[in-house]
């Protein structure tokens, strides 16, 4: 019998909570951020730095890997864990919110979705039955409910028709889910930037009994005031002993922010897609290495990092890499970028067990507003 899918939280610090998600497949310490493995690989890093930075789970995305190398072929492989060789924890997305985004000519129905590849004009169909059977051929470890996700803003009556859909989609998903001993599907609360729509969805959603619930839709162009105040509204509804689950989100202003209302778990293309374009996160804000400060410049990017590409390579040559293109600029950009976020979540899941998340929260906000170290 596999070990059951189980969650705990350990501490918590006004609405911050640090837990621990449990399956077979190893621990996911909570609050976590997962680096996006979109098409079966973390962009510029190999599966051991990946791990090495802290990381308990990544993320696949349904909608590429269905696309490209395919999901039966990955199942005929292994499974994504062998095929990418991560032996550990995988959430999959449902593709609903790419199927949206990217594809051609897409036709929505009661059913699901019909529409084009982006790479190829290839017609295919999507429906919740569908998307968790991808989920299953891929043996994802959490698979998440085909949703539709609409973009900000956006009419009220499009809102709800989008949101009652992800419901009912929501439970023929739980259906095809089945039970799988030691994996769970997660529900994703839609309603949009509209208070009285979020509480009726994650209320519904609730009523379902899934094993983690997700927050989608925000994110997706409205003021981050906006994201927040429905992170407000939502969290409370949603049960206390489920994870909780910001998908898309984002910057560590938001994560932090995020933590602070209730948030679990937290994904984003931000810190690779920053460090294939020469943007780094660090202890002291955002440093852009294609700026020409950098380019006589000595000094490592952090010198108390724990990363070796922050440590141990000068600004000026993580500038020469930027500048000249070279793969390895994006590689060690990426590497430093997923440490840190993965220090973040490090010392936001100290400071809840010790208490001091409003302090720890305060200094690293400050910070960042101190900006980076002067010009030599």
């Amino acid at each position: 019998m596999a070990k059951p899918f189980t969650f705990k939280v350990l501490a918590t610090d006004g609405k911050a909570r640090r837990g621990v998600i449990d399956m077979p497949r190893g621990e996911i310490r909570t609050p976590a951020f997962m680096p996006v493995g979109t098409g079966g690989t973390v962009k510029a890093m190999y599966m051991d730095q990946v791990r090495g930075v802290g990381a308990d789970i990544i993320l696949g995305n349904t909608y590429h890997l269905m696309l490209r190398p395919g999901a039966e072929r990955v199942a005929r492989l292994g499974g994504l864990h062998e095929f990418a060789r991560w032996p550990h924890p995988i959430l999959t997305d449902s593709g609903g919110f790419q199927v949206m985004s990217l594809s051609k000519l897409r036709k929505l129905t009661e059913k699901g979705v019909t529409f084009r590849s982006h790479i190829d004009g290839a017609a295919y169909e999507m429906s919740p039955e569908r998307s968790i059977e991808i989920q299953g051929l891929l043996d994802s470890d959490i698979q998440m409910q085909l949703d539709e996700c609409t973009a900000l803003p956006a009419e009220l009556k499009e809102i709800e028709r989008a949101m009652e859909l992800s419901l009912r989609w929501a439970e023929r998903c739980k259906t095809a889910f089945g039970d799988q001993p030691g994996k769970a599907m997660f529900g994703i609360v839609q309603g949009g930037d509209n208070a009285a729509l979020r509480i009726r969805s994650a209320q519904a959603l609730s009523a379902m009994e899934l094993k983690g619930y997700a927050v989608g839709g925000l994110a997706v162009g409205e003021p981050q005031a906006v994201m927040l105040e429905m992170l407000d509204i939502t969290c409370p509804v949603l049960p206390h002993n489920k994870p909780r689950y910001l998908m898309g989100v984002g910057t560590p202003d938001d994560i932090l922010k995020s933590v602070a209302r209730g948030i679990d778990m937290f994904d984003c293309v931000m810190p690779t897609r920053a460090g294939r374009h020469g943007l780094a996160y660090t202890r002291r804000g955002k440093v852009n290495l294609r700026n020409a400060r950098h380019a006589d410049d000595p000094r490592p990017l952090d010198e108390e990092s724990d990363c070796p590409a922050a440590r141990g390579y000068s600004r000026a040559y993580l500038h020469h890499l930027v500048r000249s293109q070279e793969a390895l600029g994006a590689m060690l950009l990426t590497w430093n970028n997923l440490s840190y976020y993965q220090k973040l979540m490090q010392d936001i899941r100290a400071a809840i067990e010790t208490g001091s998340f409003d302090v720890r929260g305060a200094e690293i906000t400050e910070g960042w507003a101190r900006g980076d170290i002067p010009v030599l």
